[in-house]
């Protein structure tokens, strides 16, 4: 190894040891935004594009978890106080729905069961951890900012987060043999308590927009998740109903799936225009600069989440006059994810060459 070789080295290991120093936990939304835009491309037909994006999805995977890993050996008192954070904290939760929407695209896109199944596991698993972890560490620390301060539209990622994996249950429990009743089950749980959970959270959500002031700083990209927590429990009720086949208990609440599901379609596609006028508000009314920010992969994931569950619906309560959303918002999605693509790999040239004019 020559000279050069070693310090081009030593220099590529030094920008992994920041990137992982400086990793927002919320950046698996990166894998999500990607992973739905890819599911909704394989449902308009785009075939290439949904495979090529399965792979790209898994690369966007892996390297955000060396970064994880390599944040928790080396930066464990950051990764800590990440997780009792308000602001942050509920960030963690993006990695549950990340594993589980790479595992519908390695079973839909890729036919990789295998993988799919161990995506489920890890997905789960995931979701206890960081369920307990966040909200007892928010719960029983000691200090705490005020409701307009530490409450924003990133805590609904927990529901998404909870959907993901009623989600992949759903889909896997054909391919469960004797446990196929009991992944049901728990799918049908995990379908509730997110529901649940929702009721909860943007309750105060709500109560927050419009009894506290609100400045244009507050609107950070993740209210978009307003909607998309609605929508993936969109997919996660139309996936149950598709599914209900070789289940009593699903046969016998069939109606009230089908209502629920529409509801939450109703509740996710009412905050839609909503979202769009305090966007205007916040970028063109009060002039806030519009430039790359991490989180607004959250903005992209509720867009491709829209059409990929209008589209289940469709099929699951026999809408056919719905059918001109799912392509318009597909489109939508997959533009805003090109550009925040672009904006991310501009984010990383221009730090890289800030980095190596410092060096």
């Amino acid at each position: 190894m020559t000279a050069g070789d070693s310090v081009s080295r030593r220099g590529f290991l030094a920008a992994i040891d920041r990137a992982a120093a400086d990793l927002l936990p919320a950046y698996f939304a990166l894998v999500m935004a990607t992973g739905i835009v890819s599911l909704a491309a394989s449902i308009q037909g785009f075939g290439g594009l949904a495979v090529a994006m399965f792979w790209l999805n898994g690369v966007f995977f892996a390297a955000l978890w060396v970064l994880t890993v390599r944040r928790v050996v080396r930066y464990w008192p950051r990764l800590r106080a990440d997780v009792s954070s308000h602001s942050r904290g509920v960030g963690f939760f993006t990695a549950v729905p990340a594993a589980c929407v790479l595992g519908t695209q390695a079973l839909l896109i890729g036919r990789f069961d295998s993988v799919a199944w161990s995506l489920l596991i890890f997905g789960a698993v995931l979701w206890v951890l960081v369920t307990y972890a966040v909200f007892t560490a928010l719960t029983v620390k000691a200090e705490k900012p005020p409701l307009a301060e530490g409450l924003n539209g990133g805590w609904l990622v927990a529901i998404v987060a909870t959907q993901s994996v009623s989600v992949l249950a759903s889909q896997l429990a054909a391919h469960a043999g004797a446990g196929h009743q009991a992944l049901l089950f728990i799918a049908l749980v995990a379908w509730l308590g997110g529901a649940m959970l929702y009721v909860w959270i943007i309750s105060l959500i709500f109560y927050r927009y419009t009894f506290f002031p609100f400045k244009p700083s507050d609107l950070a990209p993740p209210y978009w998740i307003n909607m998309g927590a609605m929508a993936i429990s969109t997919l996660a009720g139309a996936t149950l109903i598709t599914s209900n086949a070789g289940s009593p208990l699903l046969h016998e609440l069939l109606p009230f799936l089908k209502g629920a599901t529409l509801l939450f379609w109703a509740t996710a596609t009412w905050w839609i225009p909503m979202l769009l006028i305090l966007g205007v508000w916040r970028h063109i009314v009060k002039r806030f600069p519009l430039r790359y920010d991490p989180l607004y992969w959250g903005a992209v994931f509720p867009l491709g989440m829209y059409s990929v569950a209008t589209a289940r619906m469709i099929e699951a309560l026999e809408l056919p006059f719905l059918s001109v959303l799912p392509p318009v918002f597909f489109y939508a999605a997959i533009t805003a994810w090109t550009l925040t693509l672009f904006g991310m790999g501009y984010r990383l040239v221009t730090s890289a060459a800030a980095n190596r004019a410092h060096a």
